[in-house]
């Protein structure tokens, strides 16, 4: 199972992607759409939950 540790992810494309178990727990700058990536049991932190909600343009504070 993949491992971002502290990865600044961005500019990096997650589309169609098969991410289940990876670890974004201290990954930053990603932008990941859980409609149209698999990401079954993948894990985040919640300072970068925000990368999964970034298609909604929603404010999280």
């Amino acid at each position: 199972m993949p491992f971002f540790a502290e990865c600044d992810l961005s500019g990096a494309t997650f589309e169609r992607t098969l991410l289940e178990g990876a670890d974004f727990r201290t990954a930053f700058h990603f932008s990941i759409d859980p409609e149209i990536n698999r990401i079954g049991k993948a894990r985040f932190s919640t300072q970068n939950i925000a990368g999964l909600l970034h298609k909604y343009n929603i404010a999280i504070e």
